[in-house]
This record gives C-alpha cells, sequence and structure tokens, in this order.
C-alpha cells in the first residue's frame, strides 16, 4: 500500500556518509527515520538511482538551487533519498555540489521504499527494485505532502512544485 497523507513515514535506516577519505567517502552511518524526523520539518526527494540523467541535470540541482527560498519557508532539511549505497550518494552528493546542503541518504536494501509502496521494477532495464520519483512535506515525521511521478515523469516531484504548496 502507497504511502499518504496524513501517514506518520514508516521508520527504517538509511545510510549517510558526509566525510571523505583519500579515494572515497568514508564508511556511512546509519540514519533513523523515525529519529531525523523528530520535531522538524523535511522535504524529502526520492529518485530511481544515482548518477541517472534526470536525477543529475535537474532533480538535485533543483533542489540545491532552491535551498535557500526552502530553508526561508521554514525547512528545517531536505533529504535526497534512492535506492543506492551510502558510499554512492555521497560520492554523487559531493559532485553534485549537495554535501552539507542536502542529506543525501542510501537506502540500499529498499526497505524504506517498499514500507512507502513506492518501489518500482526496473530489473528489465538492468536496475533492479528502484524508487518511484517523488516528493513529500513531513513535518514531525507525518506525510503533509506527497507528489508522486508517473513512470518517466518529472513534473510534480521538483523543487518549484514544493516551494508552490508551501504557499
Amino acid at each position: 500500500m502507497t504511502a499518504k497523507i496524513g501517514d506518520r513515514a514508516p521508520d527504517a535506516t538509511l545510510y549517510e556518509s558526509t566525510e571523505f577519505g583519500d579515494a572515497c567517502p568514508v564508511s556511512p552511518s546509519g540514519v533513523s527515520v523515525a529519529d531525523a524526523t523528530k520535531g522538524k520539518r523535511i522535504v524529502v526527494f526520492g529518485l530511481p538511482g544515482a548518477y541517472t540523467p534526470t536525477c543529475s541535470a535537474k532533480h538535485v540541482p533543483g533542489y540545491v538551487e532552491q535551498l535557500p527560498a526552502l530553508t526561508a519557508k521554514g525547512i528545517d532539511e531536505v533529504w535526497c533519498v534512492s535506492v543506492n549505497d551510502g558510499y554512492v550518494m555521497a560520492a554523487w552528493g559531493k559532485e553534485q555540489g549537495a554535501i552539507g546542503k542536502i542529506r543525501m541518504l542510501g537506502d540500499g536494501s529498499a526497505e524504506w521504499t517498499k514500507k512507502l509502496g513506492l518501489e518500482v521494477d526496473l530489473g528489465p532495464h538492468g536496475m533492479g527494485v528502484r524508487m518511484k520519483r517523488f516528493s513529500m512535506l513531513l513535518n514531525d515525521g507525518v506525510i503533509e505532502q506527497l507528489n508522486i511521478e508517473g513512470p518517466g515523469k518529472f513534473e510534480v516531484s521538483d523543487a518549484g512544485t514544493m516551494l508552490k504548496q508551501l504557499g
């Protein structure tokens, strides 16, 4: 069943690394969704995968660019979540200029993705189980806004749409 407005976001452990060694990110740390969302207004955007064309060219850059406007609307954090491991999300976040601005969180096992009901099987395209493209607003862990894209679309999960919804 797909999550909906008014639901509490399910708990799961996502993985994040914000520090880098000589060759790659340091070991990612676990982040409990339930703990990390307590008392905060968080915009989350999810996507099929790091280094994919729309995600790299539009989705992440749009949120990095609009971060000051989102913060001005009372958003405490912006999360980018994908079914990649924490190392990949950190390396991609560094390349995107997002580290230190947007939390780049890996859901490598697709645990949170499946609990949200936002998984999509892209096995026929060589990608396995991935996350549908979406955005949501969490307020103290409760879903207040949820925008799920249709297959192959990028129309409602962008930063501009979220800004309009925030008023």
